[in-house]
């Protein structure tokens, strides 16, 4: 671990430290520390091995805490040198990486020369370059002899043996076929970008493509489809209390099993083993603990954590008059122009045990529709054919949902983590007179996934209380607008084309029009093309508000 902690430690640093915002009294620093490093169960690859791959230009991998991605440096990482939200857990090859949800939801922007940081909020990080420049680091190692040799010095000691190189070599390759099906299968053209992924179309193309199949290598590369249904990365603060949760609001929330569930499913998704196989004689006649990394205890921190995360607060002056004025225009109701029916604070769903929740209605806006084709995608089941969750849904069929195949697989891993009994559920039922497999404790889960009915065509997207909406640019749920102002104009008005990057604009509320970070523009679509994943159509709300309410509005929501 010496000899790993020295490559990736950090060169010195002389780049001024982010600002802390006020994220609330619970936020305390020691909570953001565990935040940072919770393990969750990911596991990329060895630790050993990212440290001693390459960059073309001769750079380590990881060097300068992977900046180039838009991942932040974490100055508490152990050891030195790993990003936030990137983690160390043990795997079946020693320590190795992985990422937990802080990496992809943690925020910093710049303002007139500071950097600011924001603790649950929207990545603005690449994380489809990152996929991509880590197959070609580990396919160059693969391919030059020269680069083997010095990946298997630095991997195995200035002198390793023959025998040590082919069994390196040999494990390599044997992490690159399943990780470069995944990326050529998946990878879409054009890219995601800087602040955006298509995390549903990853979750069901993982689990689908590389975790269900026959041993050894668990593949079914046709699964496999492209991940063309972008959306920018949800903020954090308050999403333990919605009672629907996920873009498309599929999702039951407000608990912490269903918090698990949510989680569990993310996992799966960011390089969790997952390997089930069926087991006549374990709960559901699946045992999917067999080959899980899962870590359902740092699951349950980094929940917890996420609880205490609140919205960040607006740092810089306010003009409290004119606020005052926006505050009236956001109670007015939709058709006036205003926000609080569909996101104002109102009582959802009461969860187990008597949690409360705040309402999230789920509506169809006019917004984006290309989520809801990846949300249709049918898969083969691999070891899952046949298998069912009683009193909940169906057996599996040999091609079925991906939707069902990820509903299945992440309710039956939580209801054998909590119900551990070598049984299958039906005997069980019959033995003791239940009526379910499910305790009252994770009764919830069945309101886990809930598939959008297929009978009537409406693209319905979450709609979530704006408190540090502020901070959450670029808006809709494709990351389509560029800020509230432009939001506030007609669809057809709205810039088709914005550079993504950290650079704030403080009037306009949003991403600032030159950004220096990422050469990369994001182009969109107008309304005639509503399914294309980039469009920028709907939500025509607040559109027809003169200059001056508008101007009152955006200074409102800077308070929330």
């Amino acid at each position: 671990m010496a000899f790993t902690s020295a490559m990736l430690a950090p060169p010195p640093s002389f780049a001024a430290a982010p600002l802390p915002i006020d994220q609330g009294k619970e936020w305390t620093a020691s909570a953001q520390k565990d935040f940072y490093s919770r393990d969750q169960g990911s596991r990329i690859m060895p630790l050993s091995w990212i440290a001693a791959l390459k960059q073309p230009n001769g750079e380590p991998f990881m060097a300068d805490s992977l900046g180039r991605y838009g991942y932040l440096p974490n100055k508490a990482s152990h050891p030195p040198g790993l990003p936030v939200g990137f983690t160390v857990g043990s795997g079946s090859n020693g320590q190795e990486i992985g990422m937990n949800c802080s990496a992809c939801h943690t925020r910093q922007i710049e303002v007139n020369g500071s950097l600011y940081r924001i603790d649950g909020g929207p990545g603005i990080v690449d994380f489809q370059s990152f996929l991509a420049d880590l197959d070609k680091a580990v396919n160059t190692v693969l391919t030059n002899q020269q680069a083997f040799t010095e990946f298997a010095r630095a991997v195995l000691g200035p002198s390793p043996t023959p025998a040590e190189k082919t069994k390196l070599g040999q494990a390599l390759q044997g992490w690159y076929l399943p990780y470069h099906t995944l990326m050529k299968g998946a990878l879409p053209t054009p890219p995601w970008g800087p602040a955006r992924l298509d995390a549903v179309a990853m979750i069901f193309n993982r689990l689908t493509g590389l975790d269900i199949g026959p041993p050894p290598t668990y593949m079914i590369p046709e699964n496999i489809k492209p991940a063309t249904a972008p959306v920018r990365y949800p903020f954090l603060w308050n999403a333990a209390v919605q009672d629907k949760t996920q873009w498309p609001g599929f999702a039951g929330n407000g608990n912490n099993i269903l918090g698990l569930a949510r989680n569990l499913g993310e996992v799966y998704g960011v390089f969790g083993v997952f390997h089930p196989k069926k087991d006549a004689w374990r709960l559901l006649g699946i045992d999917y603990l067999h080959n899980n990394s899962a870590n359902f205890q740092g699951l349950d921190a980094l929940e917890d954590l996420i609880r205490k995360i609140g919205p960040p607060r607006w740092p810089w002056k306010v003009d409290q008059a004119l606020a005052t004025k926006g505050k009236a225009i956001f109670a007015r109701k939709t058709d006036q122009g205003g926000c609080v029916e569909c996101h104002g604070i109102s009582p959802g769903q009461t969860r187990f045990f008597e949690q409360k929740t705040w309402a999230t209605p789920v509506l169809d806006v006019g917004t984006d529709s290309r989520e809801y084709d990846i949300l249709g995608w049918t898969v083969k089941t691999g070891v899952l054919e046949g298998a069912k969750i009683p009193f909940l849904a169906q057996p599996l069929k040999p091609v079925d949902t991906a939707f069902n195949v990820l509903g299945l697989s992440v309710i039956g891993s939580i209801l054998q983590h909590y119900v551990p009994v070598l049984m299958k559920a039906e005997d069980q039922a019959q033995v003791k007179g239940m009526q379910s497999p499910f305790t009252p404790e994770t009764e919830s889960l069945k309101d886990a996934f809930n598939a959008p009915a297929p009978t009537t065509p409406s693209y319905a997207y979450e709609s979530r209380v704006l408190e540090g909406i502020w901070a959450a640019a670029p808006y809709l749920h494709n990351g389509s607008v560029p800020s509230l102002a432009e939001l506030l104009k007609p669809a057809a008005e709205r810039v088709s084309s914005f550079k993504v990057g950290p650079a704030y604009d403080l009037v306009n509320v949003g991403l600032a029009v030159d950004q220096t970070k990422f050469d990369y523009t994001l182009q969109t679509t107008d309304c005639s093309d509503r399914n294309s994943g980039n469009s920028r159509c709907g939500h025509e709300f607040g559109t027809t508000l003169s200059a001056d309410e508008k101007k009152a509005l955006l200074e409102y929501l800077k308070t929330l």
